[in-house]
């Protein structure tokens, strides 16, 4: 059980990170996740369907949905449609786009198809057969996921990061600093719905199959994450945010899994899980507007 928590919460973390660019970091309402999320699994089933090796297929989920989120920035930026309707649009689109991929079929299988996770369940199982199944899974999940955080820290302290940052908080700044907001907002964006499908891809592996509902209720839940991780550290330092977004989705996990494992007790069943992530996420709101209206109180004090 505790394995499983933290593996689902690295993979949906990686997702909440891509959430954390579009609506922390830029201030943009991004739907696209809940198509780009189970686009990933789709173009990774593809590929392996295809013969195509575990990490090129990898590769080709996190551009796949990167191409929707520069699809989503032209909807916002060149058609001027809001930035809520353009994320709905495109997230409705990519499910017909999604059945595409998969050959008109709903959801793939990889029982019979060689993953990387398979792969790394294998070598584990031959040269540390004490060890439980999902472990190599798991260490290789850790071993990702610092990797990648440290690159995105790095990422952020660059001119690009830094410019990113301030578009979200003042636009015309950066407009008169002589820099286009529209090509910043669009690699942000684009990078957000990446990391959403790369996560999906890596979803899609542990899970077994690949399914193009999968996506469903993904930004909340993911919202849920974000504003978890933030409630535990309280941190202006790029790192340590990025590093409670990790937190929050493996808490966000755990509270999940206790919730089916233990829900019985109180009459609860898994439909009640997406009930349970909006009342956690209107919780959170509340105890955010109240910390908020009493920091205001204090100051006029």
């Amino acid at each position: 059980m505790f394995e499983t928590i933290l593996i689902e919460g690295l993979i949906y973390g990686i997702m909440v990170l891509g959430l954390f660019i579009s609506y922390r970091t830029l201030n943009f309402c991004d739907m696209t996740v809940d198509g780009a999320f189970p686009m990933g699994g789709c173009i990774l089933a593809a590929c392996l369907l295809h013969g195509i090796p575990p990490f090129i297929a990898l590769l080709f989920a996190f551009l796949g949905g990167c191409l929707a989120g520069l699809c989503t920035t032209i909807l916002y930026t060149k058609l001027r449609i809001p930035d809520l309707l353009a994320g709905i649009l495109m997230m409705t689109m990519l499910y017909s786009v999604n059945l595409r991929i998969m050959n008109n079929r709903a959801n793939v299988s990889f029982l019979r198809i060689e993953t990387l996770f398979s792969r790394i369940q294998d070598f584990f199982a031959d040269k540390f057969p004490s060890l439980p199944g999902d472990t190599g899974i798991l260490i290789f999940l850790v071993i990702f996921i610092v990797i990648f955080k440290e690159v995105l820290d790095i990422f952020f302290h660059t001119d690009l990061g830094l410019t990113m940052g301030a578009l979200g908080s003042n636009e015309q700044m950066i407009i008169s600093q002589g820099v286009n907001p529209q090509i910043v907002r669009g690699i942000g964006i684009a990078v957000g719905d990446g990391l959403a499908a790369l996560s999906g891809a890596f979803c899609a592996m542990f899970s077994g199959f690949a399914d193009v509902g999968s996506g469903t209720g993904v930004v909340v839940s993911g919202l849920a994450s974000l504003m978890l991780g933030e409630f535990i550290l309280k941190s202006n330092k790029i790192g340590v945010q990025t590093l409670r977004v990790l937190i929050g989705s493996i808490i966000y996990r755990a509270l999940m899994m206790l919730a089916r494992r233990y829900g019985h007790f109180i009459h609860l069943t898994p439909n009640d899980l997406k009930l349970i992530t909006g009342i956690l996420i209107v919780i959170c709101l509340i105890i955010a507007k109240m910390k908020r209206s009493s920091a205001a109180g204090g100051r006029k004090c």
